[in-house]
């Protein structure tokens, strides 16, 4: 099976059909999304009526801090625009969409892989995997081979071995990567939806299950029509500014 994988879309639709356009080009059979569907950008009710779609033909999906913060009343925990961009949200949603978000869950497995949003030693409590020492957390916290994880927006992927010893890169886009059984992995695609390691094209992988390869992919999209709905919107211009950008 040949998986593409999505997480923090962040409300962006020119980003989400650029990547779902990309993946059906290299013969995706099959897409799983990893939490933040919505959040920051503009389009929170295409966006989840897109991955509603996908789920009634069998993709995968779970749910993320910003999806959550949709429900909840209290989003002490937010960044002042993320709580802002968060409460005009849930003003945007009807009674189905905000009923599909309630519903996700915080994880799932497939085939000795497990799908988290943050992390796997507390998936809900939205703690980082930004470095080596919580990345050997979170995979020492699992059985599962290969861990695929989003919430921190830039792409890479971590590898333990026999000895507990964590390593790590940046992947090349485009390169395939062959995960070794005799190791542990752990793979953060990056953010469709706003990506931040300074290049503003989205980001999602492609993981061929059978192969045990991994490859990581930017696509370039229109930028600058998702950075306008952002101000269109009256949402914050930071979050549109970071979309030109990339971070």
């Amino acid at each position: 099976m040949l998986l593409a994988v999505f997480t923090d879309l962040h409300a962006n639709r020119e980003a989400l059909e650029a990547c779902l356009a990309h993946a059906k080009e290299r013969q995706a059979d099959q897409f799983a999304f990893l939490g933040d569907l919505v959040g920051y950008g503009a389009d929170p009710g295409w966006v989840l009526d897109t991955v509603m779609a996908y789920v009634n033909r069998g993709a995968y999906v779970l749910m993320g801090n910003h999806d959550l913060g949709v429900l909840q009343d209290d989003r002490k925990d937010m960044n002042p625009n993320a709580r802002l961009v968060v409460e005009w949200t849930r003003e945007q949603l009807d009674e189905g969409q905000r009923n599909f978000i309630r519903d996700l869950p915080m994880q799932f497995e497939i085939e000795q892989c497990l799908f988290v949003h943050a992390n796997a030693w507390a998936p809900e409590r939205w703690e980082y995997v930004d470095g080596a020492m919580e990345a050997a957390r979170s995979m020492r916290a699992t059985n599962a081979a290969i861990t695929f994880c989003g919430h921190v927006h830039t792409p890479s992927l971590y590898h333990m071995n026999h000895s507990g010893k964590v390593g790590s890169f940046t992947p090349i886009s485009d390169l395939s990567v062959p995960l070794s059984r005799l190791r542990r992995w752990l793979a953060q695609p990056g953010s469709v939806g706003q990506p931040r390691d300074g290049n503003p094209a989205a980001c999602y992988a492609l993981f061929d299950t059978q192969q045990l390869e991994l490859t990581f992919f930017r696509v370039p999209y229109d930028t600058e029509t998702a950075s306008q709905k952002v101000l269109a919107a009256g949402l914050p211009a930071s979050l549109a500014q970071r979309l030109i950008h990339g971070g």
